[in-house]
């Protein structure tokens, strides 16, 4: 269900009754793109099951589901048709378009073509931890968790969020890891890792299936290097990579999680994968944030 994780704090205020959010959340639902609408979003049921509610409550947590659609314009199909208008203008008016009115010129070639576009279509996972006041998203992308959150406060009275700050930088933990050779309690390092240097160079060193515990890796990060994604394992039941953003991508849940689950039926395993998955979480993130120095709360 959840592939990765941009994390956030809700702001106290938020009460969070269900009714009010399902009823907040069918005024913002997903209606496809119009003939010249470059992108739409709106909420979708999370089950996937045509009018089923738009918010799921799973043991106390709450589910929801974003759909982002998107016109598909090439740039070279707008540049070429732009070209095109132009030079008609320039033949009729035997002047070549100014800046101004080639701006209008792409904006109109744009207006023309969108109806003949290609749509793409992109869904979000969304997690609400109303007790624990968290907003997960799923997303490895900063730019479409902000989509999500601006959805999100446009639409829910009072709900407001910071992303979730920890007292010790990722990059700064990721490096102490690394050239101690000694992960955090509950967590091991895994076999892939990237370091990128801060100065004007940039240079990337990666490894993958590869040991970490080496003195190579030592001294990349002795000169200067800095551990931009470093695979770990919590718990012997959650594999992830941790980003020096503290974002956690390639999220897998380990055979051990999913031992024991009886039903075959499509609605019961929305309901075991997101019991699964929440109940997981709500352990690895505070764990995460731990091993991080805790969190860091600004006055």
């Amino acid at each position: 269900m959840f592939k990765n994780l941009t994390v956030y704090r809700i702001g106290p205020d938020w009460p969070a009754p269900l009714e009010q959010i399902e009823e907040s959340l069918d005024k913002a639902r997903f209606v496809p793109c119009g003939t010249t609408q470059p992108k739409s979003f709106g909420w979708v049921e999370p089950r996937g099951i045509p009018h089923a509610p738009l918010v799921e409550s799973v043991g106390g947590q709450l589910l929801l589901k974003l759909m982002i659609e998107q016109k598909v314009l090439p740039g070279s199909v707008v540049k070429r048709r732009t070209e095109e208008l132009a030079a008609q203008i320039e033949q009729t008016t035997g002047r070549k378009p100014g800046k101004k009115q080639t701006k209008e010129i792409k904006e109109q070639a744009v207006l023309e073509l969108l109806p003949m576009a290609f749509t793409k279509q992109a869904s979000v996972h969304v997690w609400i931890d109303p007790h624990e006041r968290l907003l997960v998203i799923d997303s490895s992308s900063q730019a479409r968790a902000e989509e999500v959150v601006t959805a999100l406060v446009k639409g829910l009275d009072g709900f407001a969020v910071s992303p979730l700050q920890t007292k010790e930088s990722a990059a700064v933990a990721m490096s102490q890891w690394l050239v101690d050779g000694e992960p955090p309690a509950g967590f091991s390092v895994d076999r892939e890792c990237e370091l990128k240097s801060a100065d004007e160079m940039k240079s990337v060193v990666r490894y993958s299936r590869h040991p970490l515990d080496i003195e190579e890796v030592r001294q990349h990060i002795a000169g200067g290097k800095v551990p931009t994604k470093l695979a770990m394992t919590w718990s012997d039941r959650v594999s992830f990579v941790l980003t020096d953003t503290m974002q956690v991508k390639k999220l897998s849940f380990l055979d051990v999680v999913f031992e024991g689950q009886p039903s075959d039926s499509k609605d019961d395993h929305f309901d075991a994968d997101a019991a699964i998955a929440t109940g997981e979480l709500c352990k690895l993130i505070p764990d995460l944030v731990d091993a991080l120095g805790g969190e860091l709360t600004l006055a």
